[in-house]
């Protein structure tokens, strides 16, 4: 880091100007919000939960599919299904003795897309 980012990341006012401050608290979401929040986020966190999400965008899939194309066993599958399932990412619908997976509604593919915009940008 150069001497110039240096001195522009260090901040040495010492004065808080309340006004912003207010202005940014009374706009802010509650704090239990923002824990449920950084906890949704945090499923996002797992490169298999990914692919999983990345493999629903184009159709729904049962366990077998998606275990067959990432190359893993059903139940390493059924498990991450799991967890997408408790955070609401996907949803599951049952035809006899198969289960077939989706995304549980459009925002899910909104926030991947904006997420591998954001990564792929240069």
């Amino acid at each position: 880091m150069s001497e110039k980012e240096k001195q522009f990341d260090k901040c040495d006012c010492t004065i808080i100007h309340e006004d912003v401050v207010d202005k940014v608290k009374s706009t802010m979401p509650e704090e239990e919000d923002l824990y449920n929040l950084a906890d949704f986020f945090k499923v996002f966190g797992d490169s298999t939960r990914i692919k999983i999400i990345s493999a629903l965008l184009t159709c729904e899939m049962c366990v077998c599919d998606i275990a067959a194309l990432l190359n893993m066993t059903h139940s390493s599958i059924s498990h991450q299904l799991r967890v997408l399932k408790q955070a609401r990412l996907v949803k599951f619908r049952r035809e006899g003795k198969v289960v077939y997976y989706s995304l549980d509604d459009g925002h899910i593919k909104e926030i991947f897309d904006t997420g591998l915009l954001h990564v792929t940008e240069k």
